[in-house]
């Protein structure tokens, strides 16, 4: 693929855009500068550098990201910034989208791409994709309340009984819920329909891909082939 061409695919701009920074000698070919925007590069293992920054040729843009509070999982937010204010230019200019949403006060684990199928893959109700999440509650939680959740609460506008995948206490206000659906507020109601309140919400984890301990809130990773293994995604 010409060398321009790459640099275009990764949101750099225009062709001529991505021609000029070529030809100013800021562009960078595994470790070596080329200043000739038509070079022919194989894209297989590819490292290129834009002004001192290394980018990984990534046929789609697909990556985690540690979600703050404070911040709306849309293109086109309402009320607080869009989480994808948190990424570089070059990957918005791709187009990328969260895969799901968050809601405005929840953090944790959130996943953003380019890539229709996996989005697609991961988003269908169909395959039931566990997800992890760590919700601090108002009131002590109780055996009562974890029965109900296992056995199925009623939500509003739901026509039969919604139960979690698996819940425990993981402590005097803290409770550990996974499902496999992505209804509206869908934690947040059922806790409700328990007879407790969701104070603070956590995404630990997606599938068996965990949150790492070391991605800080706002900070952001592309994931690996091993990431989308336990996503349970093969391209």
């Amino acid at each position: 693929m010409q060398l321009e061409r790459i640099l275009q695919k990764h949101g750099f701009g225009t062709r001529k855009a991505c021609r000029s920074l070529i030809r100013h000698e800021l562009v960078a070919v595994n470790g070596q500068i080329s200043d000739n925007p038509f070079a022919e590069i194989d894209t297989n293992g590819l490292i290129f550098t834009v002004d001192g920054v290394d980018w990984p040729y990534a046929e789609f843009a697909s990556l985690m990201l540690h979600k703050p509070s404070g911040y709306e999982c849309s293109r086109k937010p309402l009320h607080h910034p869009s989480v994808l204010s948190l990424l570089p230019m070059q990957l918005r200019e791709r187009d990328v989208q969260p895969i799901g949403r968050l809601d405005e006060d929840t953090t944790g684990l959130l996943l953003i791409t380019d890539d229709g199928q996996l989005n697609h893959v991961l988003s269908s109700a169909k395959r039931k994709v566990p997800k992890v999440y760590l919700a601090t509650t108002k009131h002590p939680i109780d055996q009562g309340q974890i029965d109900q959740l296992l056995t199925g609460v009623l939500l509003n506008d739901e026509p039969e009984p919604i139960a979690a995948a698996a819940c425990e206490i993981a402590g005097e206000n803290l409770l550990r819920l996974t499902l496999t659906g992505g209804k509206y507020h869908q934690v947040k109601r059922m806790v409700a329909a328990a007879g407790n309140r969701v104070e603070a919400l956590h995404r630990e984890s997606i599938g068996e891909l965990q949150l790492p301990d070391d991605l800080k809130p706002g900070e952001w990773r592309w994931l690996s082939a091993v990431d989308m293994k336990k996503l349970g995604y093969l391209a």
